[in-house]
């Protein structure tokens, strides 16, 4: 299920402002992402966050597509209207054309809650007067519910176990019209669309709008009461009921004593109800009396248009009730109310703890000191969102805000970005002018590159022999007229449109015997000389050598049947011959002298021993 409440990032502006309006931090803020997010376990579904957001950011579950479906496919559909509503549409003068404009909308049956206010005040009377030392919180507000189950588990038990109105209306209208007929509620709070997924069976409502939803409805029907007769709600009819909208309407409903001295309840609406939970875990035994909660009346709930005047709407709420009280058929009322009193109106609860644990108190300070609040006041600026500096720090280390939150911690942080800013401006600079003056010595190595690369282009060009230079994959990079000449009149025509033969593919230019030599040199990064290639009646002096090591080979081709190489190679060849033979002729005498030298001394050897024989015979 999508949750009730999500944050568009796209027009959110980070301004935090439903992170101070949420009363139970719900919304976490995480350096990652900069921008705040709703916590679904964690939000109670107040709509305080809605109000506060000025750009519109805080996007509601819209159930209107599903509707329109419905409404469109003819189905039997009940609208739940909450009696509230008489307070939101003070622009329709009598209800009974508020009535008549959802029967046009294509709603089957229009049913007003408050005679499921009637059922469940009666529920609430009887519960009183039968407990005994045992004080409840009445479970009316969806939003009061879900605070105590998610952040006073303890105070589960003490929760009314009470169905709310609009849930003892659709048992109602199921046993009037049937178990097929969808019911609807139509609703003042945005927490209605959580609440009533929590009903099954009898009590099963299919879905919830809010009066702002329902204002669309009208606007893109194009509804108007000046167009309609009038039509009343479907019965049975409500009483005091529909004094619901305002807090301590239901006690009113359920009859029970109001004055100070003799009332068993005490009803409180607005924030304090967080505070009236907290004393009634405190202090019920001293208190001792049941308490009436609501977050946010019901007039004035978070699903109602935005700006609506509190006072004007319970005026047109005593305006709708005394039209109603004085035709209603209270006899007709009380029958009705005898018909279901076998009702189960019975709920339970579930506790869904969502307090986080708090941290240490070295790790609250070590925050402290981090955002510069050392002594921290018991009750801080606000701005951040929470009553403290200290509640602030335990929100840090829980993981739901952000030190930058905190208007000191931030102005001290830009004061140091701004600094660090200004420096790096001043490195950047620094670096733009040596880039600047590297480009320009880069555009002049440039230019001179260029130039001697025009100059070998033309050297090239004038070379009488032969040359290509290819790469890895023998396609020709670069080659000059003389080599272009050798391929034929075909290549010349090629070079006219592609100069040089630039991407040729040499394979399909030259001979396999011709273009091997340039592969092996490739492979084997060894550079050929001299080689002597026949080629179309002509002999080739072919040299291919390495350029860069297995990418860029290129070759230096001679032929060998022109005069100049001709002339030019005999004389080399000659010249290799002679110095050939020069060479050999100088072995052979360094051998005969070598010879000649070794005689020598042997005949020497030999002459100093007869002459040693001699002396010793003469003795």
């Amino acid at each position: 299920m999508e949750a009730l409440l999500r944050i568009n990032n796209e027009t959110c502006t980070a301004c935090y402002a439903c992170v101070r309006a949420c009363p139970v931090k719900a919304i976490r803020v995480q350096t990652e992402k900069v921008k705040p997010e709703i916590i679904p376990e964690r939000c109670i579904g107040c709509g305080s966050c809605v109000a506060a957001c000025g750009p519109g950011a805080i996007e509601i579950r819209n159930t209107l597509d599903e509707l329109k479906s419905i409404l469109a496919d003819g189905k039997k559909i009940a609208a739940l209207v909450d009696p509230s509503i008489a307070g939101e549409f003070p622009d329709i003068t009598d209800y009974r054309k508020f009535v008549q404009m959802l029967r046009t909308l294509g709603f089957t049956y229009i049913h007003e809650v408050a005679f499921g206010v009637d059922l469940v005040a009666r529920a609430y009377s009887k519960l009183f007067k039968l407990s005994k030392g045992k004080y409840y919180i009445m479970s009316n507000d969806p939003v009061t519910v879900s605070f105590v189950e998610k952040y006073k588990t303890g105070l589960v038990p003490n929760l009314a176990p009470i169905i709310p109105p609009v849930a003892a209306t659709a048992q109602v209208v199921r046993n009037i019209t049937g178990e097929d007929v969808i019911l609807v509620y139509i609703s003042p709070l945005i927490a209605s669309k959580d609440e009533i997924l929590r009903f099954e069976g009898e009590n099963r409502i299919d879905m919830a709008i809010t009066f702002v939803e329902l204002r669309e409805l009208f606007i893109e029907a194009n509804l108007h009461e000046t167009d309609l007769e009038y039509s009343d709600f479907d019965a049975p009819l409500g009483y005091k009921g529909s004094f619901f909208p305002v807090a301590n309407g239901i006690i009113q409903a359920a009859g029970i004593e109001e004055e100070l001295h003799r009332t068993p309840v005490i009803t409180v609406e607005g924030h304090g109800m967080i505070e009236a939970v907290a004393e009634f875990e405190e202090n019920i035994v001293n208190i001792k009396h049941h308490f009436n909660l609501f977050y946010k009346e019901f007039l004035m709930g978070r699903g109602t248009s935005a700006g609506g005047k509190r006072f004007l709407r319970e005026s047109q709420l005593i305006k709708y009730i005394k039209t109603r009280l004085k035709t209603l058929d209270k006899d007709a009322w009380s029958a009705s109310m005898d018909k279901f009193v076998a009702l189960n109106l019975d709920r339970t609860f579930r506790p869904d703890d969502q307090s986080l644990p708090l941290p240490s108190e070295s790790q609250v300070n070590k925050i402290l000191k981090e955002i510069d609040q050392l002594e921290p006041s018991a009750v801080g600026c606000g701005a951040c969102g929470y009553a403290s500096c200290t509640d602030f720090a335990t929100a840090i280390a829980q993981g739901l805000a952000i030190p930058e939150m905190c208007n000191t911690y931030a102005s001290r942080n830009r004061q140091d970005h701004i600094q660090s800013l200004k420096i790096s401006n001043e490195k950047l600079a620094q670096a733009q002018d040596a880039l600047k003056l590297s480009e320009r010595q880069a555009q002049k190595e440039k230019e001179a590159a260029r130039e001697a690369s025009e100059i070998v282009r033309r050297m090239l060009h004038k070379l009488p022999s032969m040359v290509v230079i290819c790469d890895m994959n023998l396609k020709i990079i670069q080659t000059n007229d003389s080599f272009i000449e050798m391929l034929g009149e075909d290549a010349r025509e090629i070079s006219e449109v592609v100069p040089g033969l630039a991407g040729a593919d040499l394979k399909t230019l030259l001979p396999y015997t011709f273009y091997n030599l340039f592969t092996y040199v490739l492979v084997q990064n060894e550079s050929i000389t001299n080689r002597d290639i026949h080629h179309e009646g002509k002999v080739l002096n072919v040299s291919v050598f390495v350029i860069e090591k297995e990418k860029i080979v290129g070759a230096v081709i001679r032929d060998m049947s022109a005069p100049e190489v001709q002339k030019e190679e005999i004389v080399k060849r000659l010249n290799e011959v002679i110095d050939k033979n020069l060479g050999l002729a100088q072995q052979i005498g360094f051998l005969l002298g070598e010879g000649t030298s070794e005689a020598e001394r042997m005949l020497n050897s030999i002459i100093e021993s007869y002459n040693l024989r001699k002396n010793l015979k003469d003795r």
